[in-house]
């Protein structure tokens, strides 16, 4: 890689777009990037970054540049088929990550869920204890000059992840998402499977996923989890409103007490999955524990505010099994209020494939509201509507809009949690605002 080449992103405020141009601008690389106007919360860090942001145009494409394409978009972009007509380098963004990991110890975390969690919690814990460039699917990313480990998080989607050759994979969980590729939960295992066969090292797999199971791989397989069966297991487990404390046993013996400051039996996995990873590479093991309490969470998983008597919670969930995780932290910090589920789904194909799961999760909460489907560039439009899922709701729900969030002013000293993957974000505002009215006429 030249110092000199300007790496051009089109797509810059993507999640891992905006990741990987940090990284690449903390390394002394030049950079900048491309996008629509509208404002994502990926390009805060760009721009206290100052690296430029241009609205989409082919003038952006210059002779000279590097292009790096998102996989949002096809080749017949207006800035892509710029540059491919002048003859520059166009690397899409998973292909580009792939060829660069080679130079580190690189550990990638994939999962149908739990992806971006995990590397933010592995990315804390080893920042401080060895020189690491990490790359965290909330859009953070932070290169080192001299790293020894690269940690990235690794979609699954459209089985992106085999463009990389990981010296070691942490896989979360093996579900069925993404119906509008993949076609069951074998095709998506498959996919799991081709990832597993390319780890040059070893693998850290969740052994109470009976999907994980299975997997076959040429290196050795380190399960974790809470059941017997696994190398390394929780036990002794207590969860409080201001955590989780457990002990972990390596292959039936005590290795240590551990405490997280986070919520959810999945947020004990996941950093089951990460003592795994440091225990194997001989990691100082009382730095684990420490970096492990001092753990603040990543963007949208479980983001917190209160505003007069609410708790509000921001979260990217926009699967069932992560909606059940989400309701279940907030019954854990906050067990004697009222848990209230306001959901945007995000596909028309996810919606449709998911319903009934959906319907499901979202019954664990005690009061549910509803957002309009959120399409995406890949499809705007399906045979569903939000009145279905309504349908399918044990109590009913209340379908909200951005223009009336009044309904939930109903609720008092309660906690209010936003997910999904779209634009849920906009309903947010609107209540928080709507809040804020009310406080000032009372």
């Amino acid at each position: 890689m030249n110092k000199e080449t300007i790496y051009h992103f089109v797509g810059i405020k993507g999640s891992g777009m905006s990741a990987l141009a940090l990284i690449l601008h903390d390394k002394g690389f030049k950079v900048q990037g491309s996008d629509i106007e509208k404002y994502f919360f990926t390009q805060k860090n760009i721009e206290e970054a100052e690296i430029p942001i241009f609205n989409f145009n082919k003038e952006n494409i210059k002779p000279g540049l590097t292009v790096i394409s998102g996989n949002a978009f096809s080749d017949d972009h207006e800035e892509i088929v710029e540059a491919n007509e002048i003859g520059l380098t166009v690397i899409r963004y998973h292909d580009f990550l792939g060829q660069f990991i080679g130079q580190f110890n690189s550990v990638a975390v994939t999962g149908s869920h739990g992806k971006t969690s995990t590397t933010g919690l592995l990315a804390h814990v080893l920042s401080s204890l060895k020189n690491t460039s990490y790359l965290i699917g909330d859009g953070t990313g932070h290169g080192v000059p001299d790293a020894d480990f690269f940690i990235l998080e690794a979609c699954e989607y459209r089985r992106h992840f085999l463009a990389y050759q990981p010296d070691y994979a942490i896989m979360t969980n093996i579900d069925f998402d993404h119906p509008d590729y993949y076609s069951s939960i074998d095709d998506v295992f498959d996919a799991f499977q081709s990832m597993a066969n390319q780890v040059k090292k070893a693998i850290v797999a969740c052994g109470d996923d009976e999907q994980l199971e299975k997997l076959q791989a040429n290196v050795p397989i380190l399960y974790y989890g809470f059941g017997d069966h696994n190398d390394f297991q929780a036990k002794n487990m207590t969860r409080s409103t201001t955590g989780s404390t457990f002990d972990v046993y390596v292959r039936d013996e005590f290795y240590g007490h551990f405490d997280i400051p986070i919520f959810g039996k999945h947020n004990i996995l996941n950093a089951l999955s990460v003592i795994a990873i440091c225990q194997y590479e001989n990691i100082d093991k009382e730095g684990v524990i420490e970096n492990l309490k001092t753990f603040k969470g990543v963007k949208r998983r479980f983001t917190e505010k209160q505003m007069l008597d609410m708790v509000i919670i921001d979260d990217y969930a926009h699967h069932p099994s992560e909606i059940r995780a989400t309701i279940d932290a907030a019954r854990q910090k906050y067990p004697d209020k009222e848990i209230i589920a306001i959901f945007q789904p995000h596909t028309f194909t996810r919606t449709v494939a998911l319903l009934s799961e959906f319907a499901e999760s979202l019954n664990l909460a005690d009061s549910i509201y509803l957002c309009d489907i959120f399409g995406s560039a890949r499809e705007n439009q399906g045979d569903i509507t939000i009145q279905d899922m309504v349908d399918k709701i044990d109590n009913g729900a209340v379908i909200l809009s951005e223009e009336n969030m009044s309904p939930l002013l109903e609720h008092h000293d309660a906690v209010a949690i936003f997910m999904g993957a779209g634009d849920v974000q906009k309903f947010e505002l609107a209540y928080e605002t709507l809040l804020s009215h009310s406080s000032l006429t009372n």
